[in-house]
């Protein structure tokens, strides 16, 4: 098992529960935007019971993100107990940016566009442009992360060949 290449499970947890972490810390709570169930027709922020609701939903949402940071931390230590090789920045910052894309382009789709429990601009109403920039967002972190992990992958192959080379020579 010693050398086996890294695990991408533990980047793309990260990515997923950093991304998750930065949609309710962010637009949450900092911009107030929208909340968890703040569609304005079902529970809205101006009332005290909709506020009510609105911070219980963020909460478990925040708790949902917090386990997925908890889950990519056993996966990682799990990973370095099974001797696989360290990921290079490349490798693991671009899995995290991968997996934050995923959570936006899931959040996206399924809270904003199938169920309707928020939109990223509740405070505006709702426009569909917000919306559909927060999917393209998710679209370029998982282009670029994507990318940028290659990127991180091809240097390990690298270093993988170059031992090898090295041991075969000795």
């Amino acid at each position: 098992m010693v050398g086996q290449p890294p695990s991408k499970v533990s980047g793309l947890l990260y990515g997923l529960g950093l991304g998750g972490f930065i949609d309710g810390i962010v637009l949450h709570q900092i911009l107030q935007w929208h909340h968890m169930a703040s569609d304005v027709s079902r529970y809205p922020v101006s009332t005290i019971a909709g506020l009510e609701v609105n911070t219980l939903a963020d909460g478990f949402f925040h708790l949902a993100t917090w386990v997925l940071v908890l889950v990519a931390s056993i996966a990682a230590i799990k990973a370095w107990r099974q001797g696989r090789l360290a990921p290079n920045w490349r490798f693991h910052f671009g899995l995290v940016l991968t997996g934050w894309g995923i959570f936006n382009i899931v959040e996206g789709l399924i809270d904003h566009q199938i169920l309707g429990v928020h939109h990223v601009r509740d405070d505006l109403g709702g426009p569909l442009s917000w919306d559909v920039g927060f999917l393209m967002f998710g679209v370029l972190l998982i282009v670029g992360g994507w990318s940028l992990h290659r990127a991180g992958l091809r240097v390990l192959e690298r270093q993988a060949l170059t031992t090898q080379v090295t041991r075969r020579s000795a």
